[in-house]
């Protein structure tokens, strides 16, 4: 399919992008099929069909074929004399398939360990994912920590240490699109979610190589994160440590933990191969 064009009030011609959804490769009932299983989130784990349909933004008919074939695929399970659905182990097939085939991860999992070693603190390997970031490898430290991140876990990007290392080593105009795209919510009561004062910040991590954030996602909380570099200078991922300002401040951070972050990170670069 062709972009749409439509004229400005200055007489150029604006290129819309084209839903993907309207192309004729697009398969419906495949998108259908995913939004049942991510329906099953946060405090959504256990659901009737009718409740799976409304988390799905789906109609009770189609949601009803969907959930049969994911049961009989073993991907959802029924609960035991209840007309309830949850999520089957076969889901973490698919996990665990992304998590053996990263490289990165392999790479990176002897600094962590070495990092959480040396420091007693948990160290984390992280990735974009949009407007998120996802938790790809973690070590647990001595001291616990923020333990309901595991692997998988998402937090927004513009909020996180890792995130604004990351977008750091993109183009700026990246950075607008990024911030755009992000839900306007302050996760705690000193989120910064002024746009001007996001750009600034990443701005700063783009001169520093790295970037510290307190009390932005998590309160409490000081994370330190810096780049990872893959081929053609482009971020691929970044490491991190999180401590909790109750016995960390935000200058022993730049002086005890951002020496090892920024020693694993451009080890780990390919760059620096």
């Amino acid at each position: 399919m062709r972009n749409r064009e439509t004229e400005t009030d200055t007489g150029t011609a604006e290129k819309n992008e084209v839903d993907p959804r309207e192309s004729s490769l697009f398969v419906g009932s495949i998108a259908k099929t995913f939004q049942v299983l991510e329906a099953f989130r946060d405090t959504h784990r256990e659901m009737s069909i009718a409740e799976i349909a409304r988390a799905a933004a789906l109609d009770r008919s189609a949601t009803q074929r969907i959930v049969y074939t994911l049961e009989n695929l073993r991907y959802v399970r029924r609960l035991p004399k209840s007309n309830r659905y949850a999520l089957a182990p076969a889901v973490l097939r698919l996990s665990y398939n992304y998590l053996r085939s990263r490289q990165l991860i392999d790479r990176a999992s002897p600094y962590l360990v070495e990092m959480t070693h040396a420091l007693g603190e948990t160290s984390n390997l992280q990735e974009l994912d949009g407007h998120e970031i996802v938790f790809i490898a973690r070590v647990p430290g001595k001291y616990i920590f923020n333990p309901e991140f595991a692997v998988g876990s998402r937090l927004p990007a513009i909020y996180s240490a890792s995130g604004r290392a990351m977008l750091a080593r993109l183009d700026p105009a990246q950075w607008a699109e990024l911030i755009a795209a992000t839900p306007v919510a302050k996760i705690t009561a000193q989120t910064e979610t002024d746009p001007d004062v996001l750009m600034r910040r990443i701005e700063q991590a783009a001169k520093d190589g790295f970037a510290i954030v307190q009390n932005q996602a998590v309160i409490g909380d000081i994370s330190v994160a810096a780049p990872i570099m893959g081929h053609g200078r482009h971020p691929i991922g970044a490491i991190n440590i999180a401590v909790p300002s109750t016995r960390w401040t935000v200058g022993r951070v730049e002086a005890e933990l951002l020496p090892h972050v920024l020693l694993a990170s451009t080890s780990i670069s390919e760059i620096s191969r």
